[in-house]
């Protein structure tokens, strides 16, 4: 099933599931046997059991006074995580197109929840950070708290997955010698997107194509399947770093063809609109404007 948030043509938020092209509004008047309540959002439902309220929602009939053409809306960012947690170095193929040795464990970073953005809103790009680069990904979203998880009890946390833009300051990255604090935490940098959805809908996350194009430019065409690192890996070695709590993402990487290795590099510039597709799960489009200044405030 495919979760939703949006916002209708007044600017008011909602949560809904997505069918083909419609959505069923689930805070409107005729959804309130089904709901039970006020309407919650999208995390309060992966915060009280995301596979339950698509098991209730799978078997109940969509009043149709209640479904929205999807046209109509406004998508926004699935959720707003408490954090994000990215693997960084974790496809084959992008280090081996950077002739880098494998790590021997994951490469985890920390973004701030605050840096997300739906579909179709602005990347902001300060002026004064350098080169600022993409990153297309997997995101895994986390369904209930994770902390000193094994391997193979680490999928039974997962609420659902969606996509990811991971973009990133890296002359930052690179002037604060690797330390990713900064260059993962401009504003308005983490895309995420345009739904959620649960793991029935992924037969097998590792073999998910990726792609990204700036303006229609290819600029990465690649597949889960170069993950070097499992989604189960991943889970398991941050929750031993950290609790994971509802709602928290895992990004899990991103394959080749990053900014620096085109020739010229393709480095976001205001003005342009980069788009990630990950195979089935939609197309998260985001145009690229000129931010405030980032290190002078």
């Amino acid at each position: 099933m495919r979760f939703v948030t949006f916002a209708d043509a007044a600017g008011a938020p909602g949560a809904g599931v997505l069918r083909g092209d419609q959505v069923l509004d689930l805070a409107h008047p005729a959804c309130l046997p089904l709901v039970g309540g006020p309407a919650p959002s999208v995390l309060q439902m992966v915060e009280q059991g995301l596979s339950r309220w698509a098991d209730r929602l799978a078997s109940a009939p969509w009043p149709a006074e209640a479904v929205r053409p999807l046209a109509q809306l406004k998508l926004q960012a699935p959720l707003r995580p408490g954090k994000i947690v990215g693997a960084a170095f974790n496809f084959t193929d992008a280090l081996a197109e950077r002739n880098m040795k494998q790590p021997a464990e994951p490469v985890t970073f920390v973004r701030s929840g605050s840096t997300v953005i739906g579909p179709n809103e602005p990347i902001l790009v300060p002026p004064d950070v350098g080169n600022v680069g993409y990153e297309a990904e997997l995101a895994v979203v986390i369904g209930k708290r994770a902390l000193r998880v094994s391997a193979e009890q680490a999928m039974k946390h997962v609420a659902g997955y969606t996509a990811h833009n991971d973009v990133s300051g890296s002359d930052l990255v690179k002037g604060d010698g690797g330390n990713f604090v900064r260059g993962k935490n401009l504003p308005a940098s983490s895309p995420l997107g345009p739904w959620l959805a649960t793991p029935d809908e992924v037969p097998d996350p590792h073999a998910v194509r990726i792609r990204l194009d700036i303006d229609g430019r290819p600029l990465q065409d690649g597949s889960t399947a170069t993950m070097l690192f499992h989604i189960a890996e991943l889970i398991s070695y941050v929750s031993h770093r950290m609790p994971l709590d509802p709602g928290d993402v895992i990004a899990t990487g991103t394959p080749a063809g990053v900014a620096a290795m085109h020739n010229p590099p393709a480095w976001l510039t205001p003005g342009s609109t980069v788009t990630v597709e990950v195979e089935g799960f939609g197309r998260l489009a985001n145009p690229v404007h000129r931010g405030e200044s980032f290190l002078e405030r």
